[in-house]
This record gives C-alpha cells, sequence and structure tokens, in this order.
C-alpha cells in the first residue's frame, strides 16, 4: 500500500503506506520527510541511525528528516505516515499541535511512545479516515488530510506530557524543558555549555539542572553531549567527511579534543567507531 497526496503548486507530500512495495522503501533515503511508524501487529526491528530499534507491537517511533532509516523488504505489520514540511511544518504550527521538541527533536533518540486499547482505536480511527479521503480527490482533499496528521499529533503529544506531567513537574516546566530541546537542536555545533542556553532561556544553569532533575531524564550537559555524539556518528556513517573535517563541523577546533570528548562518551574513537560499525553494516 501506498496513498499519496501531492500538489505541484506547493510541493506537499504525505503519504500513507506499509512498505509492502519497493516505492515506499525507497522514501526512507529520501531528505526531508518525517517518518511516524506505527507497529501494529508484532514487534518490529527498525535501523535508525546505524543502530537496531526493537518497536513492540503498538509503539510508534517518531522520526526527522535527519535520521537515517532502513527497514528489511519483508518488514510485516508496520504502517507509516511520511510527510514533509510543506504538507505540514512543525515549527509554524508548534501553536497547533505542540509537537516541536517533545514528538520531534525532542531528544538525541526518536520518541517512542505505547498506544494503550484507548489510542489505538484512536490511531485506526484517523487511518481509516485518511484511508476514504485518499478516494476523494477534490480541493478540500489536503486540508482533510492535514487535519487528521493533527488530530494523531495533538494525541501523540498528550500521551508524551501525561507520561512526564506529575506532581514534580509542571506543564510550564515541561514547556522550558522543550524549549531547551529545541535551542540544542538549533545551536549543539556552536554551543557546548549549559551556560550558554540557560542564558538563552532566562534561567540559571542550576534552574535547568533541578528541572530536569525532577523530569527523570537526561542532565542538560548530557542532552548537548548526546547530541553531539548523534550527529557525529551520522557523519562518520553516513559522509565521507574525516576526523578532522567532523571536529570542525561540530565546533571542536581541536581534533584531538572532539576524539577524547567522543571516546569519553562512546568508548572507542571515531575511527575505531566507524570501522566496528562498517563491519557489522
Amino acid at each position: 500500500m501506498k496513498l499519496e497526496y501531492s500538489t505541484i503548486k506547493n510541493e506537499d507530500r504525505f503519504i500513507l503506506t506499509n512498505f509492502n512495495c519497493q516505492p515506499s522503501l525507497e522514501l526512507l533515503a529520501h531528505k526531508g520527510l518525517f517518518k511516524i511508524l506505527w507497529s501494529r501487529q508484532k514487534s518490529t526491528s527498525v535501523h535508525i541511525d546505524g543502530y537496531d530499534i526493537i518497536l513492540e507491537k503498538d509503539q510508534v517511533i517518531f522520526c526527522t528528516p535527519l535520521n537515517n532509516m532502513k527497514i528489511q523488504e519483508d518488514t510485516e505489520g508496520l504502517i507509516s505516515i511520511v510527510f514533509n514540511k510543506e504538507f505540514f511544518c512543525i515549527q509554524t504550527n508548534d501553536d497547533q499541535v505542540s509537537c516541536n521538541g517533545l514528538l520531534f527533536f525532542g531528544s538525541a533518540q526518536p520518541q517512542i511512545v505505547k498506544l494503550c486499547e484507548k489510542e489505538v482505536n484512536q490511531f485506526s480511527s484517523i487511518l481509516s479516515f485518511l484511508e476514504e479521503d485518499f478516494k476523494i480527490k477534490d480541493r478540500l482533499q489536503g486540508e482533510m488530510i492535514r487535519s487528521l496528521l493533527k488530530r494523531m499529533l495533538i494525541i501523540s503529544t498528550r500521551m508524551v506530557k501525561e507520561d512526564k506531567v506529575s506532581s514534580h513537574i509542571s506543564n510550564a516546566q515541561l514547556d522550558i524543558i522543550r524549549q531547551y530541546n529545541l535551542l540544542v537542536e538549533k545551536h549543539f555545533r556552536k554551543k557546548h555549555q549549559v551556560s550558554e542556553y540557560a542564558d538563552l532561556l532566562f534561567k540559571s544553569p542550576k534552574t535547568l539542572s533541578n528541572l530536569f532533575s525532577k523530569y527523570g531524564g537526561k542532565t542538560p550537559l548530557a542532552m548537548i553531549h548526546s547530541r553531539i555524539v548523534l550527529e557525529a556518528k551520522r557523519l562518520l556513517l553516513y559522509s565521507e567527511k574525516t576526523t578532522e573535517e567532523i571536529a570542525y563541523e561540530l565546533g571542536y577546533k581541536d581534533a584531538g579534543h572532539f576524539s577524547k570528548f567522543f571516546k569519553k562518551q562512546e568508548g572507542m574513537s571515531p575511527k575505531a567507531f566507524k570501522s566496528a560499525k562498517k563491519q557489522s553494516i
């Protein structure tokens, strides 16, 4: 199955697929596409950024255009929504769905949510409506599909918030974390210190550390380091750039300093990591 909506004028693109055909699998190599994958029938292995991630039944993963993905041709049980920013821009529409910094670009690793029975029914209804709407070719089709996508994103965002928001952390505090995540995504190549992000948020580094401690995840500094390491891995695996070039691109004037940082985080040098991963692939 590969159902696609697109326009030449606006370059909109939206695809609903189960990856059971070669054109669908080729989508994963296209740049500029956001991907939502739902493991609907059973546990499924997905290769993302050089690692195999196991999606349990009824888990949904949210991937950005930055994620390098591979799915085996004989994979069954996956259903996916793929779209570009021309169809729906998560940045400019953040006031409508609030998923930027939570579902997408919320951490170094793609966000995964687990659907309960109620949410499975909601997602199934959305997919049914999408399949029906692909049968109707009129000027309102794009807006109908967009509204269904927004509903799915809102449901998913609420799930993440409900999982994180408790008596220990408020929605306002969660929004600060979300903004921190977005700032790291924007500036990680140049800004490597928590204090630099604290200044942008008009908070103290200690306030951010206490907030992340309540959040129960990585520390603010670990978030920066994880994002740098992830980008380093992508460049090592999917580009021909040297360690020196990668170090410079990630804001390190000294390649030796970058190599020490990478080894401390990953337990091996950039060169050893690249060699080991290339052999396994």
